[in-house]
């Protein structure tokens, strides 16, 4: 009885269990649709943003610009992860691509200067002796591109940083997200390609509806009123949308893995509970079965 009395406990468990990892399911796919809406529907605006850039990366005037000069000193990364857990490999995903950059740049702690969208990725690099600039936590689904713009201005204005990474979680599919970290800064002609042409998806409502815009060399512009005055506000305010565009995919992301990890969850639970049940009705069919002999043998001692 003690056992079946184990068995049936265990049901429950794994039933109270299945009943929680639904309901998170459930809330997932709502923060789902509305992530993937806002961060596909970005996608044109930040691909037209950054293609400005990419124009303009050829000209002379922005290859003054100090932005777009290498320079000497630390290097800092926005780290873009959850505050919350239960989402597969999500946010471990984005540190192990972080410390794999780390190393393939050789950088100490000492000149490395981590910014963290998330808890996960803050306390992570906190505990590992980093200098942490900032964590920012519980941050919004509705989050904007003026509050994201705070962080940005603050990194650009320190004059110790000499360059800027940003590591997030690239949205592919709600069953697909793949790890990704740009250089945003110095800015690079290769760099602003390579983003453009990865936040463009290749088929779909959001895919562009114009033909390839053929390949080669930047045109020459001319920027009025001057080209510092321009340059001046346009440089900060696309890599702001850069960075931007990366906290969009990784919410995107969260709440996709957040649902495909509950959704697993719940049908383990409930394959656990439907696999205790058979072993429950096993051991307590076997229970009857001996006391039914034992009956059987007793009314056969007493004759």
């Amino acid at each position: 009885m003690a056992n079946l009395k184990s068995i049936k406990t265990k049901i429950l468990s794994y039933k109270k269990t299945g009943t929680v990892t639904h309901a998170m399911e459930a809330v997932s796919a709502v923060k789902m649709r509305k992530g993937q809406e806002r961060a596909l529907s970005g996608r044109s605006y930040a691909a037209a943003a950054l293609s400005v850039l990419e124009r303009l990366s050829g000209t002379a005037d922005i290859a003054r610009h100090p932005l777009m000069q290498t320079r000497t000193g630390k290097t800092a990364f926005i780290v873009v992860t959850s505050d919350k857990g239960l989402a597969g490999a999500l946010n471990s995903g984005v540190i192990r691509l972080v410390e794999k950059e780390l190393t393939r740049l050789n950088l100490v702690k000492d000149n490395v200067v981590v910014y963290a969208f998330g808890r996960r990725g803050g306390e992570y690099f906190t505990s590992r002796g980093y200098t942490v600039g900032s964590v920012h936590t519980n941050v919004s689904d509705g989050i904007s591109e003026s509050e994201m713009a705070e962080l940005t201005a603050a990194i650009l204005a320190r004059t110790d940083i000499a360059s800027v990474f940003v590591a997030y979680q690239n949205f592919i599919s709600t069953f697909e997200q793949n790890p990704t970290v740009r250089q945003i800064v110095p800015i690079r002609p290769e760099t602003m390609h390579d983003i453009v042409a990865g936040i463009r998806p290749v088929r779909g409502k959001y895919a562009p509806s114009s033909a390839k815009a053929s390949e080669g060399k930047p045109a020459t512009y001319t920027i009025e009123p001057d080209s510092d005055s321009v340059l001046s506000v346009l440089l900060p305010k696309l890599l702001n949308i850069a960075a931007f565009h990366a906290l969009l995919e990784n919410k995107a992301s969260e709440h996709s893995a957040r649902m495909v990890a509950m959704k697993s969850a719940t049908d383990k639970a409930r394959d656990m509970a439907k696999g205790l049940t058979r072993t429950f009705n096993k051991v307590r069919q076997a229970a009857i079965t001996r006391e039914v002999s034992e009956i059987t043998s007793g009314i056969e001692a007493m004759k």
